[in-house]
Protein backbone atom coordinates (compact mmCIF):
# COMPACT_ATOMS: atom_id res chain seq x y z
CA UNK A 1 0.00 0.00 0.00
CA UNK A 2 3.02 2.16 0.80
CA UNK A 3 4.77 2.18 -2.46
CA UNK A 4 1.41 2.50 -4.51
CA UNK A 5 0.91 6.04 -2.80
CA UNK A 6 4.59 6.62 -3.28
CA UNK A 7 3.79 6.16 -6.78
CA UNK A 8 1.00 8.16 -7.10
CA UNK A 9 3.05 10.83 -5.58
CA UNK A 10 5.56 10.84 -7.43
CA UNK A 11 3.17 10.66 -10.87
CA UNK A 12 1.49 14.24 -9.20
CA UNK A 13 4.78 15.75 -8.33
CA UNK A 14 5.77 19.17 -10.05
CA UNK A 15 8.84 19.58 -11.45
CA UNK A 16 11.01 21.79 -9.53
CA UNK A 17 13.78 22.85 -11.87
CA UNK A 18 15.02 22.19 -15.44
CA UNK A 19 16.81 19.64 -14.41
CA UNK A 20 13.64 17.17 -13.78
CA UNK A 21 13.16 17.14 -17.78
CA UNK A 22 14.18 14.83 -20.34
CA UNK A 23 13.22 15.30 -24.07
CA UNK A 24 13.40 13.80 -27.25
CA UNK A 25 16.47 15.05 -29.52
CA UNK A 26 16.19 15.70 -33.33
CA UNK A 27 17.26 12.07 -33.56
CA UNK A 28 14.72 10.89 -31.31
CA UNK A 29 16.65 9.97 -28.25
CA UNK A 30 15.90 10.99 -24.75
CA UNK A 31 17.97 14.17 -24.13
CA UNK A 32 18.15 14.62 -20.47
CA UNK A 33 18.22 18.49 -19.27
CA UNK A 34 20.03 17.79 -16.02
CA UNK A 35 24.02 17.19 -18.13
CA UNK A 36 22.82 21.54 -17.97
CA UNK A 37 23.93 21.61 -14.16
CA UNK A 38 26.12 24.88 -13.49
CA UNK A 39 24.97 26.28 -16.83
CA UNK A 40 22.43 28.71 -18.14
CA UNK A 41 20.43 27.79 -20.84
CA UNK A 42 18.52 29.80 -23.55
CA UNK A 43 15.38 27.64 -24.68
CA UNK A 44 13.90 28.94 -27.71
CA UNK A 45 10.80 27.79 -29.60
CA UNK A 46 11.78 27.76 -33.34
CA UNK A 47 10.22 27.40 -36.95
CA UNK A 48 11.49 27.20 -40.16
CA UNK A 49 9.27 29.01 -42.37
CA UNK A 50 9.28 31.88 -40.20
CA UNK A 51 9.85 36.21 -40.52
CA UNK A 52 11.79 35.30 -37.12
CA UNK A 53 14.07 32.61 -38.83
CA UNK A 54 17.03 34.43 -39.30
CA UNK A 55 17.75 34.49 -35.39
CA UNK A 56 18.97 31.02 -35.99
CA UNK A 57 22.12 32.83 -37.12
CA UNK A 58 22.04 35.16 -34.14
CA UNK A 59 21.34 31.79 -31.75
CA UNK A 60 24.61 30.52 -33.23
CA UNK A 61 26.50 33.77 -32.66
CA UNK A 62 25.26 33.92 -29.12
CA UNK A 63 26.42 30.11 -28.49
CA UNK A 64 29.90 30.62 -30.07
CA UNK A 65 30.97 33.82 -27.86
CA UNK A 66 29.03 32.17 -24.62
CA UNK A 67 29.46 28.65 -25.18
CA UNK A 68 31.32 28.11 -21.76
CA UNK A 69 28.76 29.31 -19.72
CA UNK A 70 25.73 29.03 -21.94
CA UNK A 71 23.86 26.16 -23.44
CA UNK A 72 20.99 27.04 -26.62
CA UNK A 73 18.62 24.96 -27.40
CA UNK A 74 16.08 24.83 -30.10
CA UNK A 75 12.60 23.41 -29.63
CA UNK A 76 10.65 23.73 -33.41
CA UNK A 77 6.86 24.16 -32.98
CA UNK A 78 4.43 24.35 -35.82
CA UNK A 79 2.01 25.97 -33.11
CA UNK A 80 2.02 29.40 -35.30
CA UNK A 81 1.10 29.60 -38.66
CA UNK A 82 2.30 26.14 -39.82
CA UNK A 83 5.97 27.68 -39.80
CA UNK A 84 7.32 24.71 -39.12
CA UNK A 85 6.01 21.53 -40.80
CA UNK A 86 8.39 19.67 -41.51
CA UNK A 87 9.51 16.13 -40.03
CA UNK A 88 12.63 15.75 -37.67
CA UNK A 89 15.12 15.18 -40.62
CA UNK A 90 13.67 18.23 -42.66
CA UNK A 91 14.36 20.53 -39.35
CA UNK A 92 17.57 19.30 -38.75
CA UNK A 93 19.09 19.25 -42.50
CA UNK A 94 17.66 22.86 -42.55
CA UNK A 95 19.48 24.08 -39.48
CA UNK A 96 22.81 22.62 -40.62
CA UNK A 97 22.49 23.60 -44.51
CA UNK A 98 21.14 27.38 -43.75
CA UNK A 99 22.05 28.21 -40.25
CA UNK A 100 25.40 25.91 -39.53
CA UNK A 101 23.58 25.48 -36.21
CA UNK A 102 26.21 23.57 -33.79
CA UNK A 103 23.55 24.15 -30.77
CA UNK A 104 21.36 21.02 -29.60
CA UNK A 105 18.05 20.99 -31.82
CA UNK A 106 15.09 19.02 -30.33
CA UNK A 107 12.42 16.95 -31.86
CA UNK A 108 9.43 19.21 -32.79
CA UNK A 109 7.14 20.02 -30.42
CA UNK A 110 3.61 21.47 -29.54
CA UNK A 111 4.32 24.76 -27.12
CA UNK A 112 1.02 25.66 -26.40
CA UNK A 113 -2.61 23.90 -26.48
CA UNK A 114 -3.97 20.52 -25.23
CA UNK A 115 -0.89 18.85 -26.35
CA UNK A 116 1.67 21.43 -24.75
CA UNK A 117 5.04 19.58 -24.07
CA UNK A 118 4.91 18.81 -20.27
CA UNK A 119 8.84 21.57 -20.53
CA UNK A 120 6.69 24.77 -22.11
CA UNK A 121 3.87 23.75 -19.87
CA UNK A 122 6.32 24.35 -16.69
CA UNK A 123 7.88 27.29 -18.50
CA UNK A 124 5.28 29.05 -19.23
CA UNK A 125 3.10 28.69 -15.47
CA UNK A 126 6.61 29.08 -13.57
CA UNK A 127 6.68 32.45 -11.75
CA UNK A 128 9.64 34.94 -13.47
CA UNK A 129 10.31 38.80 -13.42
CA UNK A 130 8.88 39.33 -16.70
CA UNK A 131 5.69 37.64 -17.56
CA UNK A 132 4.07 34.06 -17.64
CA UNK A 133 1.47 32.81 -19.57
CA UNK A 134 0.89 31.64 -23.02
CA UNK A 135 3.76 32.09 -25.55
CA UNK A 136 2.80 34.38 -28.73
CA UNK A 137 4.83 33.52 -31.24
CA UNK A 138 7.84 31.92 -32.55
CA UNK A 139 11.08 32.41 -31.34
CA UNK A 140 10.22 33.28 -27.29
CA UNK A 141 13.19 32.56 -25.33
CA UNK A 142 13.71 31.49 -21.95
CA UNK A 143 17.02 31.77 -19.91
CA UNK A 144 17.53 29.34 -16.66
CA UNK A 145 20.07 29.39 -14.58
CA UNK A 146 22.55 27.63 -13.70
CA UNK A 147 20.50 26.28 -11.05
CA UNK A 148 17.77 25.12 -13.70
CA UNK A 149 15.45 27.75 -12.39
CA UNK A 150 13.52 29.95 -14.96
CA UNK A 151 14.96 33.31 -14.41
CA UNK A 152 14.20 35.45 -17.72
CA UNK A 153 11.83 35.35 -20.79
CA UNK A 154 12.10 37.35 -23.85
CA UNK A 155 9.28 37.60 -26.11
CA UNK A 156 10.06 37.19 -29.94
CA UNK A 157 11.19 40.55 -31.20
CA UNK A 158 14.23 40.52 -28.37
CA UNK A 159 16.98 39.10 -30.57
CA UNK A 160 19.37 37.17 -29.24
CA UNK A 161 22.49 39.12 -29.31
CA UNK A 162 20.43 41.96 -27.62
CA UNK A 163 21.94 43.96 -24.63
CA UNK A 164 18.93 42.65 -22.88
CA UNK A 165 19.81 39.14 -23.67
CA UNK A 166 23.74 39.51 -23.05
CA UNK A 167 23.09 41.39 -19.56
CA UNK A 168 21.04 38.68 -18.77
CA UNK A 169 23.59 36.03 -19.30
CA UNK A 170 26.01 37.87 -17.41
CA UNK A 171 29.19 38.96 -19.22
Amino acid sequence: MLLILTLMLNLFQQPSSLYDFTVKSIDGKDFYLSQFKGKKVLIVNTASECGYTPQYADLEKLREKYQDKLVILAFPANNFGGQEPGTNEEIKAFCQKNYNVKFPVMGKVSVKGDDMAPLFQWLTMASNPDFTGEIKWNFEKFLIDENGHLIRRFRTKVVPMSDDIIQAIGK
